[in-house]
């Protein structure tokens, strides 16, 4: 049986690998594996593609959410708001600062921030709105950056899942006053290990970013705060130097792959597809569904996942337990039925495998299986013709 995985890295290797071996026998060369001329090298050339003066490269995109926190002075007696239908790093930032993350629900149809309610959520100890552009679709930044204008907010763009996108011409990141990314390997750019980025115009939030991903250092031995050791070595910096000159032509061939999708879906009923923003441009790091239909419970999503698994294709769920009701954001008191959307969609949520070099022969072995799978677990509810 041919298995069909979420997503294939091998594939896009055998494209780039003469050119990616000698990148990184070039780095091994050199003997200079930390910080050097290819590091600074990578960070220009992704500043310029994100279209932002600065650009401040670290070793992961947990760190980078991080570190913009800690620029930023946002801890302890802080709340940033940002979204619960996310990976548990864009919180964790938030708490490994000391301050507080306050969730606001989403939008059943894009699976991001509801903008419409942050505003509500503003009190007068948020410092700052992380919104998420998840699965590769941009937030609505303009009706977020009112708000924020309004109350003298900080913008923190979270594009670990968007690298590429457009928000009104506009790459994300470039939009708010940060933007952080990750090069974690499933990233539309992604390295063979961890890496981050972060991005902006400010060049003395980039001067203290700087200082603190170099444990508070600006001089060798002189140390000004308490920062980390968080930087991206030369190795992965040669790596995704080599694939941002292939990125576009990688979103494109997503765009395709989903447009494709929606093709081989149109007949279906009971399922949202995900839509392309109107004010923007996805890069489809993941085509997620959402089963209209499903129980409240999961339990029929989770059936529909493990048939399609057994023969032969890994839909991924992200992500079954929204961070508000996670046994370590219990203390914070959110209950059951306080964010409804996001709820919803972590019990109906389905991804199918993407990646740009998905062919369509595998996307219609794709569909066929879960188009059987669909009528199998869901028959009186949810039906593909």
């Amino acid at each position: 049986m041919t298995v069909i995985p979420p997503v294939d890295l091998t594939e896009q290797f055998k494209q780039i690998q003469t050119d990616v071996n000698a990148a990184v026998a070039e780095v091994l060369a050199s003997g200079q594996y930390i910080n050097g001329p290819v590091v600074e090298s990578f960070a220009q050339a992704f500043g310029a593609y994100v279209g932002t003066q600065e650009c401040v490269v670290c070793n992961s995109g947990t760190d980078a959410l991080y570190l913009a926190l800690r620029a930023l002075d946002i801890g302890p007696g802080d709340e940033v708001i940002t979204s619960s239908f996310t990976f548990i790093a864009t919180a964790e930032a938030i708490s490994a600062t000391g301050a507080t993350p306050v969730f606001v629900d989403i939008e059943l149809d894009s699976f991001n921030l509801d903008v419409a309610q942050v505003e509500a959520a503003v009190s007068d100890r948020t410092r700052a709105i992380m919104p998420v552009h998840l699965f590769g679709r941009p937030v609505d930044m303009g009706p977020l950056l009112e708000i924020a204008a309004r109350h003298e907010l900080t913008v923190i763009e979270d594009c670990a899942q968007a690298t590429g996108a457009q928000w009104q011409g506009k790459s994300v990141g470039s939009v708010g006053h940060v933007g952080c990314f990750s090069f974690f390997p499933t990233k539309n750019l992604g390295g063979c290990g961890d890496g981050g980025a972060i991005t902006t115009n400010n060049s003395d939030l980039a001067d203290t970013l700087r200082m603190l991903r170099e444990h508070g250092s600006r001089v060798k031995y002189h140390h000004e705060a308490i920062g980390i050791n968080s930087r991206l070595d030369a190795l992965q910096a040669a790596i995704l130097a080599v694939k941002l000159k292939h990125l576009d032509q990688w979103n494109r061939q997503r765009a395709q792959v989903a447009q494709r999708y929606d093709t081989l879906l149109a007949n279906c009923h009971g399922i949202q597809r995900p839509q392309a923003p109107g004010f923007g441009q996805s890069v489809w790091n993941q085509y997620t569904l959402r089963l209209t239909q499903a129980t409240a419970s999961g339990e029929d999503r989770n059936r529909i996942q493990q048939l399609m698994r057994q023969a032969g294709v890994i839909a991924m769920v992200y992500y079954p337990l929204p961070l508000h009701l996670q046994p370590v954001y219990r203390h914070l008191g959110y209950q059951p039925g306080r964010l409804p959307q996001t709820e919803l969609a972590a019990h109906q949520v389905l991804s199918l495998p993407m990646f740009p070099e998905l062919d369509l022969a595998r996307q219609k072995q794709v569909v066929q299986i879960f188009t059987e799978v669909l009528a199998e677990v869901m028959p009186k509810t949810a039906q593909c013709y």
